[in-house]
């Protein structure tokens, strides 16, 4: 039984409500969505045809949605560039062990106060002389200095400065014995002025100096007072009782794998009869998805901005397509349903019937079908068809400003909200807004005019049935009203444009990319995509930042909504429970969350724009941007995490009382780097900078560097099976040494012994085993996975039933799910239709002939026998949008020893100091476009890599063979092989 009403008994009625529609299309004049009148639908002959005249510009929306505001990210502040650090103080200057802390800390005075030259009578002594009325004032120079003698060598806990407004901007505290070496204590490089603490100085010292580097004014320093204090139980750290990570010995007593269950939500179904029925979510958005932050018009036909007058390419900024409005988070997503019969036997004028699932009141409309490639006036947007809406009367109240199409509850599971019924005889249509799309629009052929643009001055061609196969774009809007939005709570915006989709018929949603004419939308074929059928189609609106920030193409619409929910956590500051993007109302549910000590606020911190981490660049560079694992080695051997920093340093620090920020020294800081230079057989030389660290602290007996890697397509990964990864351990090496082993972990929840796949050394079995232990490490937020900041210590003091509020189970799983939602670009390794005169993007920028080239050589140098290129994902998942995907993450997901040079001292699990998981290669290309100007990031475990020439030349151990291959290359199959990686 066919469940939907056979197209041809409604098409003579719908072709001729379409022509009315056509004509009513004006009166909502939204440039977004079904609403321009001549880009959308131009104007018919009388043979049915489009004109062969020029259409014009396409109309300008009279009553726009607002665009907010971007939020720029701010850059990683940076210290002044100088050749080598400061040395840290040696043993003989740092306290002694069994300095008594159980009580605090007591006042110390210096006996005297000496400085560089100062101002008038404002002397180093007025310093210290308690008073707050007078101040020490420097000469107006960068490198003034002024140094403290305790006359002895003197124990010091504790440090205050009390600045005039006249501050250090950047400068370092040193110590010294004899007043002519120095040691560096301490560096600040983006001081704020006022009052600056300095906790748990670890001092054994009789001399202290401030060493200006850089002042916060053009005035001199200005201090009005420094105070000091021995070490005590206020100002100092006590030592931790930490207990060993406990880890499988092997994979015996493996976990078995999950049952499969129904997905949170299910993405697409067939009825009885084979009618297809795709959902998926959509998202409040800017602009469209061909707005650059240039105009552009083909030749003759308006301003091309994209090239200056002498043809050269011009960057005048980024589009708004892929941005996330104002309190994006809230009733600002809904679902969209295509039920469609081009499969069905018997059937011989296919249609869709579309239903939407809005939360709020909507105007009818706002609909595009088939981009306008006749027009060449359509360039940002433009579609030829806006559908048939079923009651034409909610498009002329839209027109009017009234919400005539009501909120619709979301559709159950595999099955039509109307099986059995529908909307004036279209069975499965929710009501009087759903449309019908059941015919390609006639159009005329398409030939080049005097300037070589293709335009529809050709043969007419006649409307047409729709047939399986066929693809084209789709979009739709959110236009809500003010008082609809009003009575939901809401005071935002309630005019949005939102994604530009590609409709398969009888398939479903697919990836997509533009050709000629106009960038028209056309599938991406398979081998293109890296993450699946969820792959993010190419960014025509030049948003590079953003491109790891975009769900699965075929996201669900409830999905949408957890998405974009989970988003806002990681977006969210865990002390003041603000949002990093502006405009969005503050996260109540996450102020005070986070503990005194932390690297960062919210996850953005570390993994710029959902990216890579900052690299170490230049000597004093804190790495709070990074995890830095910790531990101490027992008398028996064994890895313990370290007394004083636990698991992990973190760096930063707020007072319990104030906020105000404190500096309790156990900043790691870049110290220097190792160089060397490695020569190529075509005799290239290339640099290799490794980089040296120092910690403020003690200096732990095993430590590792860890960058963050960028979260897309983890829940992909996720979803690979454990007999998929395990199938791929060799026993024995292969011809050029490579192996490949698992590591295997104990969840942390349950016990049970799982393999692990997340962190560097694959010691994380779960996204959420990994976003939890983030939280901990990097955030200082509990979680139901680790319930309290003991946990720092190990095991012991973990699972000691203590809790302390952090994030929720339910925080945790919107988290979990919207990192796992995150989609990969696909491979950007075809050239894209630009129109003649258009200056191509820059990420767009395509040679595939020189990218096909390269993969053929990563393959013949055997990068594939650890970097695999392609996996089946399996059914276990809980997200739809992961299962049975064909993914190209290249990654096996395994251990590899990287030989020596790659190597650190850190254990975990089977993984040694040598060994590190494969990472994925995919959206590589994308990294420096994705951190933008925030700051320079780098590759490998510690971004020691600037480049990926240099980060494949780093590869030692297993990878020795390829790396060797590569060192052999000449110049074009070198070039040929890195155009390949930058296209992944």
């Amino acid at each position: 039984m066919n469940h939907i009403v056979p197209a041809d008994q409604t098409r003579s009625r719908i072709v001729v409500a379409l022509s009315s529609l056509v004509l009513a299309v004006g009166a909502l004049s939204a440039c977004g969505g079904g609403g321009e009148k001549v880009a959308d639908a131009p104007p018919s002959t009388a043979d049915g045809s489009a004109p062969a005249t020029d259409l014009g510009p396409p109309p300008t929306d009279p009553n726009p949605p607002a665009v907010e505001a971007e939020s720029a990210a701010a850059p990683v502040p940076l210290p002044t560039p100088m050749a080598n650090a400061v040395p840290a103080p040696p043993l003989s200057q740092q306290l002694p062990a069994g300095v008594d802390l159980g009580n605090p800390g007591v006042a110390v005075k210096p006996v005297t106060a000496t400085s560089s030259a100062s101002q008038g009578n404002n002397s180093a002594a007025k310093a210290i002389d308690g008073s707050l009325s007078t101040r020490w004032e420097s000469a107006q120079e960068d490198g003034a200095w002024i140094q403290f003698d305790f006359g002895a060598k003197t124990k010091l806990g504790y440090l205050k400065l009390v600045w005039q407004n006249a501050y250090g901007k950047e400068y370092g505290l040193q110590v010294s014995d004899d007043g002519q070496t120095w040691y560096q204590l301490r560096y600040v490089i983006d001081g704020k002025g006022g009052t600056e603490e300095f906790f748990n100085l670890n001092a054994d010292v009789r001399y202290l100096r401030l060493q200006g580097v850089a002042r916060g004014t053009q005035y001199g320093y200005s201090l009005f007072e420094v105070e000091f204090k021995s070490p005590g139980s206020d100002n100092s750290l006590a030592l931790l009782a930490t207990s060993a990570l406990k880890f499988p010995a092997s994979g015996a007593g493996l976990a078995p794998a999950p049952a499969v269950t129904e997905p949170l939500e299910v993405l697409q179904f067939s009825l009885p009869d084979g009618t297809l029925v795709t959902r998926w979510g959509m998202r409040a958005g800017g602009r469209h998805g061909r707005e650059r932050g240039e105009s552009w018009n083909e030749v003759g036909y308006g301003e091309n901005e994209t090239v200056d007058a002498s043809g050269q390419p011009v960057d005048k900024g980024r589009g708004s397509y892929l941005r996330f409005v104002e309190n994006y988070f809230k009733n600002r997503t809904w679902g969209v349903e295509f039920i469609d019969n081009s499969k069905v036997a018997g059937v011989t004028q296919p249609r869709l019937i579309v239903n939407e699932y809005y939360q709020q009141a909507q105007r009818g409309g706002g609909h595009g079908f088939v981009r306008g490639f006749t027009n060449p006036n359509v360039t940002g947007f433009g579609w030829m068809r806006p559908g048939e809406i079923l009651d034409r009367t909610a498009y002329t109240l839209g027109g009017q400003g009234i919400a005539a199409c009501p909120a619709m509850p979301r559709p159950p599971q595999r099955a039509l909200r109307n099986p059995t019924s529908g909307y004036n005889g279209v069975i499965g249509a929710n009501g009087g807004c759903s449309l019908i799309f059941d015919s390609y629009p006639k159009y005329k052929a398409l030939v080049p005019d005097a300037n070589g643009v293709l335009v529809g001055n050709g043969d007419a061609v006649a409307e047409r049935a729709l047939k399986a196969g066929d693809y084209f774009e789709f979009t739709n809007s959110f236009f809500s009203t003010r008082a609809d939005m009003d009575a939901v709570g809401d005071s935002g915006a309630f005019r949005y444009y939102s994604m530009e989709l590609t409709y398969v018929m009888g398939e479903g949603l697919r990836p997509w990319y533009g050709v000629q004419p106009r960038l028209l939308n056309t599938p991406l074929p398979a081998e293109t995509l890296l993450g699946g059928l969820g792959s993010v189609s190419y960014d025509y609106s030049d948003d590079s930042p953003r491109m790891f920030q975009q769900p699965h193409n075929h996201i669900g619409m409830q999905n949408m909504q957890r998405f974009v929910e989970g988003r806002r956590w990681i977006h969210t500051d865990m002390r003041t429970g603000d949002h990093n993007e502006q405009g969005n109302d503050r996260n109540e549910a996450a102020v005070g969350l986070q503990g005194p000590r932390f690297n960062q606020g919210s996850c953005f911190g570390c993994h710029i724009n959902n990216g890579r981490g900052p690299a170490p660049t230049v000597v004093n560079q804190r790495l709070d941007a990074m995890a830095v694992r910790t531990a101490t080695i027992d008398a028996n051997g064994q890895q313990l995490p370290h007394p004083t920093y636990g698991m992990a340093v973190q760096m930063n620090a707020r007072s319990l009382t104030t906020g105000a920020p404190q500096d309790w020294g156990t900043s790691v800081r870049v110290s220097g780097f190792d160089v060397k230079t490695v020569k190529l057989a075509d005799s290239t030389a290339v640099e290799l900078s490794k980089p040296k660290v120092s910690f403020d602290g003690p200096t732990p007996g095993a430590y590792s560097l860890r960058s963050a890697q960028p979260m897309i397509g983890l829940g992909l990964l996720e979803a690979v099976s454990d007999a998929d990864i395990l199938a791929r351990v060799r026993t024995t090496p292969d011809a050029d040494g490579v192996k490949g082993q698992a590591n295997y972990a104990y969840d942390p929840e349950t016990g049970a012994v799982r393999v692990g796949r997340y962190g560097w050394k694959a010691s994380k079995v779960s996204l959420r085993h990994q976003i939890a232990g983030a939280a901990l490490l990097d955030l200082s937020v509990t979680s139901p996975v680790f319930p309290n900041r003991d946990c720092l210590a190990g095991p012991a003091k973990c699972n000691s039933g203590k809790v302390e509020p952090g994030i929720s189970d339910d925080v945790l799983r919107l988290m979990t799910r919207y990192i796992g939602l995150l989609g990969v670009p696909a491979q950007r390794s075809l050239a894209s239709g630009f129109p003649k005169g258009v200056a191509p993007l820059a990420a767009l920028d395509v040679n595939p002939a020189l990218v096909a080239a390269g993969a053929k050589v990563f393959e013949s140098n055997r990068c594939t026998a650890c970097h695999v290129r392609e996996m089946k994902t399996g059914a276990g998942s809980e997200l739809a949008e992961v299962r049975d995907q064909t993914i190209r993450p290249y990654t096996d997901l395994l251990l590899h020893d990287m030989g020596p040079d790659l190597a650190d001292n850190f254990i975990e699990g089977q993984a040694t100091g040598s060994m590190w998981r494969t990472p994925a290669l995919w959206g590589i290309g994308y990294t420096e476009k994705v951190a933008g100007d925030t700051a320079k990031v780098g590759y490998l475990h510690d971004s020691r890599a600037r480049n990926l020439t240099e980060a494949i030349l780093w590869h030692g151990g297993e990878a020795t063979a390829s790396r060797q291959r590569f060192e052999a290359l000449s110049k074009a199959d070198r070039d040929a092989l890195l155009a390949f990686l930058k296209s992944l």
